[in-house]
């Protein structure tokens, strides 16, 4: 062991260069090149040593120049993130420079604090070494050391539970992107010849270099200057489009599902028991075909399994918790719903496996562990798989939500399987529909009522003002329609039962009159429909998604797939010649993936609005914004143009 940690400090000693010392590199930094920074990061050095069993030793050294009163702040202490249970860190030196060209080592106390958590405690730790007050011109130089790895699993005594859950190999995900600037990264991992390691850079360039040491091979990459990108509204996640680099020992995705199918197996998590067979015979009693004992098991296991993790014990990270300790908790994370619903999925006669997915984020082809989410695949009487999520479904019509389209996963096959992406969800499955018919009196006040429907992810989006307890369902109703005027009066409302939500997608009626709605005076009448003023946008978030920027540099998302179709007729209290009513322009978008046509036309004293907009996806390339923000641009237009009716 100690010739092992001689090796990695004489590698770590070269990364930090001897050309120049820390403090001529703080100096040639200038503030000046920084402007709008409240940092920078002068290097950032990182060396890997990774013995056969997967094991990896890491070195870190950074250098960081505080430029702002906030950078200082946000310096003020070091802190390291890990979890005991598979990873040992430790702070080794932290120096201050001070901006007169003195220095000082830190010698206060390293602390060790269990991290802040909601919804999930698991035990995560941070160590940390108060530093104090800084002034603009101080730079911080840290020296750390790390052994482990980022998921626990089957924790067990000395250096064995810092083992890989894939023994014998290695993996990194490494961004060479930040949000502040760094003036060089390097990364180096030591491996043995046999590993025969892969990888490959994302979305920009790394300088790589290698070198062989006997039976070793030395992985060097480097990347100068890099500058933070500016964030645009919506867009998709950093590692989306920042430079990244992925390196694994696995030699294929096929290889990381069968280990993933193995470790469960061998773990015995999906094992049932005579509890868990019974409740499941009873539940399907009503089930009359293949679909519904898949819908029954998928939405039991939803609506009743609270979301809540806790530590415990063996079986954390990638290995699903058994069935009998989560149906008899009723409590825990994705992979403990998709751990118990795959269990009764078997005892009801169906083949049925994990997955892991990465919810926000692209997976690449590189099988390092680009997840952050577990759900369940079952294999239908056809042969196919079909995904489920009793994580994101509770209350949704859907088994798989389709938030999550255009998602990478993999799943845990006997045989294996290849990283496959979730397909698109057509808009027509998640309608939103809003017929209306109104009548303006003479006085100015509207009267009138409207029915809106909805499916799948939009119905969840409308039932959502069911969430709360019964008591306040009332005013949640209410307080849809005062978000679009203040003066409204519900004179009734109907609703399909919240709970029954399986039974039916949701429908709501209102009856309403609102006094003074339309401006009525100098020989005009003046409104916008009331649908056209935005009923429910709850349910239809591309209207909460920023369209001032005209141009886009990165790819964007939505939150679904979406179908919106409005109708209402408005009964005037004059019947006006065409040349008397003033109405905004019709707008139209067509493309591949979005569409939209909206406008009105006139039949007496009858004035009818529509609009229907299609949104094909929930992740967009850049180049498709123009049409998108068109369309959105189109429906927020309509919410604020007025009619305008010329009366004699």
């Amino acid at each position: 062991m100690r010739k092992t940690f001689l090796l990695i400090g004489l590698l770590f000693a070269c990364i930090g260069g001897k050309s120049q010392t820390s403090r001529e590199k703080i100096n040639i930094v200038s503030p000046s090149d920084y402007k709008g920074y409240n940092q920078v990061t002068v290097f950032d050095s990182t060396q890997v040593f990774m013995e056969e069993s997967g094991l990896s030793y890491v070195n870190n050294h950074q250098l960081i120049k505080v430029l702002t009163h906030q950078g200082a702040k946000n310096n003020s202490v070091v802190k390291i993130d890990y979890d005991p249970q598979s990873a040992y860190v430790e702070i080794k030196k932290v120096v201050l420079h001070h901006a007169d060209g003195t220095s000082e080592t830190i010698t206060n106390l390293v602390c060790d604090y269990v991290a802040p958590a909601r919804m999930i405690y698991w035990g995560a730790s941070q160590k940390m070494v108060e530093v104090g007050l800084l002034q603009p011109g101080d730079a911080i130089e840290v020296w750390t050391f790390r052994k482990g790895f980022t998921y626990a699993l089957l924790a067990s005594d000395d250096d064995s539970k810092y083992i890989p859950p894939m023994k014998g190999h290695f993996y990194d995900i490494v961004p060479f992107w930040s949000t502040q600037p760094i003036k060089e990264k390097v990364y180096r991992v030591n491996v043995l010849k046999s590993k025969d390691l892969q990888f490959n850079v994302y979305n920009g360039e790394v300088g790589s270099n290698v070198a062989y040491d006997g039976n070793r091979v030395i992985y060097t990459f480097t990347k100068k200057n890099i500058t933070p990108i500016k964030r645009e509204p919506s867009m998709v996640a950093n590692s989306d489009v920042e430079t990244k680099l992925l390196l694994s020992t696995s030699p294929n995705w096929e290889a990381k599902s069968m280990w993933f199918y193995g470790v469960n197996e061998d773990y015995g998590s999906f094992e049932t028991t005579p509890e868990l067979t019974q409740k499941v015979k009873e539940l399907l009693k009503p089930a009359k075909t293949e679909l519904d004992s898949i819908s029954i098991l998928t939405h039991w296991v939803a609506d009743n399994m609270r979301y809540s993790g806790i530590s415990m014990g063996e079986g954390e990270g990638f290995t699903l918790h058994n069935a009998k300790m989560n149906f008899t908790d009723r409590c825990g994370v994705c992979k403990d719903k998709a751990s118990l619903l795959i269990a009764m999925l078997r005892a009801a006669g169906f083949e049925s496996y994990a997955a892991m997915t990465m919810a926000g984020e692209r997976i690449d082809r590189i099988p390092a562990d680009q997840f952050n989410h577990s759900v369940t695949v079952v294999k239908r009487r056809n042969g196919n798989y079909e995904l489920l999520d009793p994580t994101w479904v509770p209350n949704v019509r859907e088994l798989w939500s389709s938030a999550e389209q255009q998602q990478g996963y993999l799943m845990g096959l006997p045989n294996g399987a290849d990283l496959m992406e979730t397909p698109i969800s057509a808009p027509e499955n998640h309608y939103l529909r809003i017929n209306a018919k109104s009548e303006i009196k003479a006085d100015g006040t509207l009267v009138g009522e409207f029915t809106i429907e909805a499916e799948g992810q939009s119905d969840a989006g409308v039932r959502g003002i069911f969430s709360a307890r019964y008591s306040e369902w009332q005013r949640n109703l209410e307080l849809e329609l005062l978000k679009v005027d203040p003066r409204a009066e519900i004179v009734s409302v109907k609703y399909t039962n919240p709970e029954e939500y399986l039974k039916q997608p949701v429908k709501i009626t209102y009856k309403y009159k609102i006094p003074n709605y339309a401006r009525i005076g100098n020989n005009e009448i003046v409104f916008v429909p009331l649908s056209a003023k935005g009923l429910y946008t709850r349910a239809m978030n591309h209207l909460r998604i920023n369209t001032n920027i005209e141009e886009r540099n990165y790819a964007f998302k939505d939150r679904c797939s979406r179908l919106v179709e409005v109708k209402e007729v408005v009964v005037l209290p004059v019947k006006p010649s065409i040349d008397d009513v003033i109405l905004p322009q019709s707008e139209t978008v067509k493309s591949e993936y979005v569409n939209y046509q909206g406008g009105y036309t006139q039949n007496g004293k009858a004035l009818t609005f529509e609009q229907t907009a299609s949104y094909g996806k929930r992740v967009y390339e850049a180049h498709e914004w123009t049409d998108f923000r068109k369309a959105v641009e189109a429906q927020k237009k309509f919410s604020a143009e007025h009619v305008v009716v010329k009366t004699k």
